[in-house]
């Protein structure tokens, strides 16, 4: 518990996962970061996060809540992501233009598994007898054609508010065709129901762009989501007002890598889909350019800058947490992406480009209908959690296997000091769990825990190809950054598979996602189509253009940042005329060059002749937040045995063989450690195989150096 004088100058970082909730607290008068996990509550997801600020001593105190200086929470959460995922959202309607409701059930003719005769589409998120068509008509210039009927609007509105009493609509959707070009329609809609005390998610408003199915299935996203979160949200806001009235401001981070105000997280529900792994994307740039400054400038004083660097940083981001694992590539700045598909449905505002898979440390382990042993993507979750948990079920022999259990069985883990010994395992839960299945495969224990092992790095090794190798990167040319409470244990054996040189962990690896939502600028993207030929000049884009800049400035400022502390960029979507997509490049004045280059860097070709078109125009503005200053520490010797604490049987491939283990808070800089051998912190566990070498460098990151012939 921290005293009321420090309790007042407090920027927290929460980020609540499907095994734990994470809390990195820094103060800002002092300097000071600590870190800790609680398990998360999936019933009611604020009773973690209202738990982990009791203990930071925030609690019904009125004296402290008479403070005159704010705590600020900067908030991800999986509480719309599982909405979304798990179809458990608003009972959502949707208005749309006469003969295009059945756009969400038709989408577009790609197939994912184009083989599989039996796959079926991902399923709508709103029911055909809940999709309404209005007569209405706006070309593609914006004009009018055909007027709204009110008479058919005021049907809707009494089918709506007198529908099913016993499962009544929540929200709704307008989607109007080519409502990007003029959206008199929908904004009439949109302010009938909102009359009615309908929330009303109206595609203008969430995205204003071309292409009906990705704008009405954003939109639909939005709409299911949106209320959801905004339960949540209420209820914290109430309970933390309650507790310090105006003492705590809240932020929501987005999945752009950005954070907002919770009064537009409460209605834009689709921004916050990916916000708890859009963090450790943001965590993994700040802490790969302290590395960088580190190793080549022997450190100072750091907050990450990439100012001082010549070469772009390069990272491959690898987040092992309890139900899933995250995969981003960073290439200089971590890539924002316009085409995300989330479960099966796209989502077309900006976010960053993350690959997620369901391996994690909870990942279920089980036999198939063919007798072969599988791993995932079904997690244990917090509850029960995995066999060694002692939470599974009233028999021991009910006990389900998991990627944890197997690390434990293995030795790898130390169950009298996982989570620095506040949460003991019970080897003996994990041991029946394994044998267990072990039986059933016809295997011996020691072959299966191996297995569980092997098959789920062989999952996070395909993700982790998906965003480089398949995207014309060469993982060599990349730093692993590993994180996630499960990384550490799997990092250099993924880095051996794809023969990256070296990997990179964090003393906060565990919470980097709650770190990097401490290190998280305030952002907001705008959009707007504007389907102009190629040869339109700077200036005639530089008018269509300020407005979106006007405006992000204003809600920027309202935020309350200075205007010194506001940064806007501006962007172009451009393609050849004929082409179906497009590449989103930075406005200047040389963007019909920019374009070619980023056109032949992409694809490899270019065709400097063909004509060309401008198809949305971006701003994105950015409130800059000032991140915490890391102190970077005196490099001492070489000499790692101080931290030496214990040595131990740990099973590999080649057997079983006894190796030390190491503190990881007691490292000091330049300590080295030559693997095999274990680094246990207070959050996590680093497996350093054979031959490979551990460096502490000033900032207290494991750097390991993975050997080309282990």
């Amino acid at each position: 518990m921290l005293s009321q004088t420090n309790a007042q100058n407090l920027r927290i970082g929460i980020d609540i996962g499907g095994t734990f909730t994470d809390f990195v607290v820094f103060d800002t008068a002092s300097g000071q970061i600590t870190t800790f996990k609680l398990p998360s509550t999936p019933a009611d997801p604020a009773e973690a996060v209202l738990s982990g600020l009791k203990r930071l001593g925030i609690g019904k105190d009125p004296e402290w809540s008479s403070g005159s200086q704010r705590v600020t929470i900067i908030h991800g959460s999986t509480v719309a992501t599982n909405a979304f995922l798990e179809r458990k959202g608003a009972r959502t309607a949707l208005i749309t233009t006469r003969g295009f409701k059945d756009v969400l059930q038709i989408g577009r003719q790609n197939r994912p598994s184009l083989y599989d005769f039996t796959s079926a589409p991902p399923e709508s998120l709103i029911p055909a007898e809940l999709r309404f068509e209005i007569n209405e008509r706006v070309d593609k210039l914006g004009n009018i054609t055909t007027s709204l009927d009110q008479k058919e609007i005021d049907q809707i509105i009494a089918q709506l508010i007198n529908s099913n009493s016993t499962l009544p609509i929540e929200s709704v959707a307008v989607v109007f065709l080519f409502s990007f070009t003029n959206s008199k329609h929908e904004q009439f809609v949109t302010r009938r129901l909102r009359a009615e005390g309908i929330f009303v998610s109206p595609s203008h408003e969430v995205l204003p762009e071309y292409r009906e199915y990705e704008r009405t299935s954003t939109t639909v996203i939005n709409a299911y989501v949106s209320p959801v979160l905004d339960r949540y949200l209420a209820k914290l806001e109430n309970t933390l007002s309650i507790y310090h009235n105006s003492s705590i401001g809240l932020q929501i981070m987005q999945s752009n890598g950005g954070s907002i105000s919770i009064a537009e997280a409460r209605q834009a529900g689709v921004r916050c889909i990916l916000s708890g792994p859009a963090g450790g994307v943001v965590g993994c740039h700040f802490m790969g350019e302290l590395a960088r400054q580190a190793g080549k400038t022997g450190g100072q004083q750091g907050g990450g800058s990439e100012k001082q660097q010549v070469n772009p940083l390069k990272l491959l981001t690898f987040d092992m947490g309890g139900t899933s694992t995250d995969v981003s590539l960073i290439d200089g700045n971590p890539k924002i992406t316009s085409e995300a598909e989330v479960g099966g449905l796209p989502i077309r505002i900006p976010i960053l480009d993350i690959h997620t898979i369901g391996a994690g440390g909870g990942s279920i382990a089980y036999m198939d209908a063919g007798g072969i042993l599988r791993v995932g993507p079904e997690s244990a979750g917090a509850d029960p959690g995995p066999a060694c948990y002692g939470r599974a079920a009233d028999s021991d022999r009910d006990a389900i296997p998991t990627i944890t259990d197997a690390n434990l069985f293995l030795g790898r883990i130390l169950p009298d000091r996982f989570l620095g010994g506040e949460m003991p395992l019970y080897p003996k839960l994990a041991k029946i769990a394994i044998e267990t299945l072990a039986q059933k495969l016809n295997l011996t224990p020691i072959e299966t825990a191996l297995g569980i092992i092997e098959i789920a790095n062989a999952h996070m090794e395909r993700a982790l190809r998906v965003i480089s190798v398949e995207r014309g990167h060469d993982p060599r040319d990349f730093k692993l950054l590993s994180f996630g409470g499960a990384g550490g244990l799997h990092a250099a054996n993924l880095a051996h598979r794809l023969r990256i040189p070296q990997v990179l962990i964090s003393p906060y690896a565990a919470t980097l996602s709650a770190f990097g939502m401490l290190t998280a600028d305030v952002v907001k993207d705008y959009t707007q189509t504007v389907m102009l030929p190629g040869d339109t000049t700077y200036d005639q884009i530089t008018t269509r253009i300020n407005p979106m800049i006007e405006r992000g400035h204003k809600e920027i400022q309202s935020e309350g940042f200075d205007p010194q502390d506001i940064e806007i960029k501006s962007y172009i979507d451009m393609r050849y005329r004929g082409q179906s997509y497009e590449l989103t490049i930075p406005f200047s004045k040389d963007f019909s060059d920019q374009f070619h280059q980023e056109h032949f860097r992409t694809y490899g070709y270019q065709r400097l002749r063909s004509p060309l078109e401008i198809v949305n125009l971006r701003v994105r503005a950015t409130g800059l937040v000032a991140s915490p200053q890391i102190e970077a520490l005196p490099i001492e010797g070489t000499d790692s045995s101080p931290a030496r604490f214990d040595i131990r049987p740990v099973q590999f491939k080649f057997g079983v063989q006894e190796i030390p283990f190491y503190r990881g808070e007691s490292l000091r800089p330049g300590n080295q450690i030559t693997g095999p051998a274990i680094v246990v912190r207070q959050d996590t566990t680093i497996l350093i195989p054979i031959n490979d070498r551990a460096s502490i460098d000033s900032f207290k990151n494991i750097i390991l150096t993975i050997s080309t012939n282990a």
